[in-house]
């Protein structure tokens, strides 16, 4: 019998991702987004190709998807933290997407003050509280789509908790402070990450590991190619599986190290109530016959090291 708490989290096995994903997002309700106005958070944090940033065609058909299933209005946003974002988008060809699909495309860096919402951050490891984008707060539905990655800046790991961080100001119109300096400063770094993600809702979670850096990161890094595609409407669900994909494919120190849920970004996910609070929790199924044995091998890596 399956516990009621569970998470469940599809996974499939394949190296096609506009018919893997059409397979995944048919084993949600996409017709709760009928009419809804959508905020997509894509993985755009510098201008290199996949897995250091979201696959076009990734992006492609998550929105594809969603305009199927009758939203009203999408909107993607995005702050990139390694170069300027309008230029990462450019070159990534996120515009020219935008323009094809008939989405909404919003560059952070260049919100007005009223475009942030500050989160006092009372409890939190952040100094000052940070400025998270309205977008994400006020929309109607969220989803994201994260890629499967290390982070060699004390992030240790960069799947969907971490991906959130695009999501909030460098600085706000008005203010010299650098919200991200003292994200990466801080010694605190993966329990700040983990707060950012009680603040902002997520409906859907769509993880590209198709291919994954196993270390450094992440926007570089030694390449495995597990040829997984996973979606849930849980963030740390999705995050606890891709640690466990990282090291099955064997990955650094940091992040093989102890029990998945004692990953500090996990862990402090927990304490928050962000998502499930131990692998016991997730329920992990294969979409096809083919996907069976990536799932088995992955169930085995939850029970030994969740």
């Amino acid at each position: 019998m399956v516990n009621q708490s569970q998470s469940d989290v599809y996974l499939i096995k394949t190296e096609d991702r506009t018919e893997g994903i059409d397979l995944l997002l048919r084993k949600f309700s996409l017709s709760e987004f009928s009419g809804k106005n959508v905020a997509i958070k894509a993985n755009f944090n510098s201008a290199d190709p996949f897995p250091a940033s979201t696959h076009l065609q990734t992006l492609e058909s998550l929105v594809r998807n969603l305009q199927e299933a009758g939203a009203s209005q999408l909107v993607m946003a995005e702050r990139s933290g390694m170069g300027t974002t309008r230029e990462v988008l450019e070159k990534m060809g996120v515009y020219e997407l935008s323009h094809k699909l008939g989405f909404k495309l919003v560059v952070l860096d260049e919100e007005e003050k009223e475009g942030w919402i500050k989160i006092k951050g009372d409890g939190d490891h952040w100094l000052r509280g940070f400025y998270i984008s309205k977008i994400f707060q006020e929309a109607d539905k969220v989803v994201q789509t994260c890629c499967l990655k290390t982070h060699r800046f004390r992030g240790h790991f960069t799947i969907s908790l971490k991906n959130s961080v695009g999501l909030v100001a460098k600085k706000v119109p008005g203010s010299v402070y650098n919200y991200m300096a003292e994200l990466h400063m801080s010694p605190y770094q993966r329990k700040m990450i983990a707060e950012i993600n009680q603040h902002y809702p997520v409906d859907l979670v769509l993880m590209d590991g198709i291919k994954a850096f196993l270390d450094q990161g992440p926007e570089r890094g030694q390449l495995a190619e597990p040829n997984l595609l996973l979606a849930s409407t849980d963030r740390m669900a999705i995050d606890a599986v891709g640690v466990a994909v990282l090291r099955y494919y064997g990955t650094t120190g940091d992040v093989s190290r102890g029990p998945i849920f004692q990953q500090e970004q996990i862990k402090r996910g927990v304490e928050l109530g962000v998502g499930v609070e131990s692998a016991d929790e997730i329920n992990l199924i294969p979409v096809t016959d083919e996907s069976q044995k990536a799932t088995d091998d992955l169930n085995s890596i939850l029970e030994e090291q969740g």
